[in-house]
């Protein structure tokens, strides 16, 4: 386990993206939501021109210290008189990917923008989120450019998505946790299956369902008795999550899903669902990667 001084909070990436100045607000609102720490990080993979080391560390980390000073003025002028009042600041000379996933080990959560600035100059998001989703050691946060972090979103749901299985409990415990901190409601989508089930006969239909709504209040009920001030709103459809999480999530301010879920085996990085509520969904998404 790391120490105080090793622990990292809440890890965001920074490269300078509109993607990224989104997600070190909203990073930032996290941290002092949890009253943690807060790190932000720059990542510099070095190229390998004919400039000697010492030349392009000097070169780089004088650029990657400028985007971290804009980066903490991003959230003092966010924050405003909630800025967390632990916050660092990192450059790292690896690949982006390589260097937050090492992080995640010792973080609370990990934040990164939905794409980044691309291969001419830092390429932290578009490849870099999708290696973190897949590989990361703690639940991972994606945050869209066009994310509303504002306060029509402040009093929004938090939306769940879960299948009820071992795999789809860390993300019920974020997502009550997340709904708690904000003083919002929790809405809970259970879809009985990932196909569609309008050739079932009717009897059979509803029989289903009302067997999904009880395995559903079963999952809640340890989570609830946790959290008793979070008011869950449970939502059974009959198939295809995917397309429903995305609906409810425009009305939603946060979206939690599992890293994978039922029929995904052990070692699978990241379910169907949650691959598609991660690259589709404009609302800030936490994919709930267990250590």
């Amino acid at each position: 386990m790391a120490t105080t001084e090793q622990h990292y909070g809440i890890v965001v990436g920074v490269d300078g993206s509109g993607d990224a100045d989104v997600a070190v607000r909203w990073a930032a609102n996290e941290a002092a939501l949890r009253k943690a720490r807060l790190t932000l990080v720059q990542a510099v993979a070095m190229p390998s021109p004919g400039w000697s080391t010492s030349e392009l560390r000097e070169l780089y980390e004088t650029d990657a210290d400028a985007i971290l000073d804009d980066a903490v003025t991003n959230v003092n002028e966010f924050m405003k008189n909630d800025v967390p009042n632990d916050l660092r600041r990192q450059v790292f000379f690896a690949r982006p990917a390589s260097a937050l996933i090492d992080m995640s080990k010792d973080a609370d959560l990990v934040v990164v923008g939905a794409r980044g600035l691309g291969a001419l100059r830092r390429v932290l998001l578009g490849s870099v989120s999708t290696a973190l989703i897949h590989h990361a050691h703690c639940p991972i946060a994606v945050i869209h450019r066009d994310a509303s972090l504002y306060a029509q979103a402040k009093k929004a749901p938090v939306l769940l998505g879960t299948d009820c299985s071992p795999a789809s409990d860390r993300a019920t415990e974020i997502a009550f946790e997340e709904a708690a901190l904000r003083g919002v409601d929790l809405v809970v989508l259970h879809a009985a299956s990932d196909t569609d089930m309008s050739h079932l006969l009717s009897t059979e239909y509803s029989a289903g369902l009302s067997t999904v709504g009880d395995v559903l209040t079963e999952s809640l009920a340890r989570h609830l008795e946790r959290h008793p001030s979070v008011h869950v709103q449970r939502a059974v459809m009959d198939d295809r999550p995917a397309t429903h999480l995305l609906n409810l999530s425009e009305t939603a301010q946060l979206v939690v899903v599992g890293s994978h879920g039922r029929g995904g085996f052990a070692g699978m990085a990241l379910g169907s669902v949650s691959t598609a509520i991660a690259h589709a969904s404009r609302t800030p998404v936490i994919i709930a990667r267990n250590q």
